[in-house]
């Protein structure tokens, strides 16, 4: 900031103030971090060795081979892992090893849509409900009344004993399916 000020000799003196930025909490957004195949949790890990605000959302899987079955936790969207930075920070994210690079448009970040990561944090706390769909655009569109997705839009599906409702994260062009009670959906026209 510069103020001038008025001396006796008619001279002008200039002042800089200095002030220490202050992060404004509007600033600080989720963004989505683009890895590298297979590496999301080795990122997602050093991003909090870095005390970088980061969320990789898992499920649970049930992988079958010849000789075995085992109980697997995946990433629930492949090849991403969630950042919460100021944009100025992108390039601390940008450093750590296996990130590719921010989900961008025309070159700039692009953050993600707000809540959409506070709905999937409260919804994968139980990672056997959760699990990934192929992205849909089309369909019926609802609106969870309660539980832990309450108010969150999505596409309605049937499935065998329930109902299903996935949820679109259009910027990455994937889609969550989540277990919901018919009693719970809400039409949008």
């Amino acid at each position: 900031m510069r103020t001038m000020a008025a001396t006796t000799t008619g001279l002008k003196v200039e002042r800089i103030l200095v002030t220490t930025p202050v992060p404004n909490p509007a600033e600080v957004q989720w963004y989505a971090a683009y890895t590298f195949a297979k590496h999301e949790k080795r990122v997602a890990q050093q991003l909090n060795e870095r005390r970088i605000e980061s969320f990789l959302p898992i499920y649970r899987a049930i992988h079958k081979w010849k000789d075995r079955q085992k109980e697997l936790q995946l990433p629930l969207f492949p090849s991403y892992v969630f950042i919460r930075i100021d944009i100025k920070d992108r390039l601390r994210v940008q450093q750590v090893p296996g990130v590719v690079s921010l989900v961008s448009f025309g070159g700039s970040p692009v953050p993600l849509r707000s809540g959409d990561v506070e709905t999937l944090r409260q919804g994968s706390a139980n990672p056997t409900q959760i699990a990934p769909h192929p992205y849909l655009k089309v369909g019926r569109r609802v609106r969870v009344g309660g539980g832990p997705f309450a108010g969150t839009e999505g596409v309605l599906m049937r499935r065998r004993g329930g109902c299903r409702v996935v949820v679109a994260i259009d910027l990455l062009r994937r889609s969550v399916a989540v277990e919901a009670d018919e009693a719970d959906l809400v039409p949008i026209q």
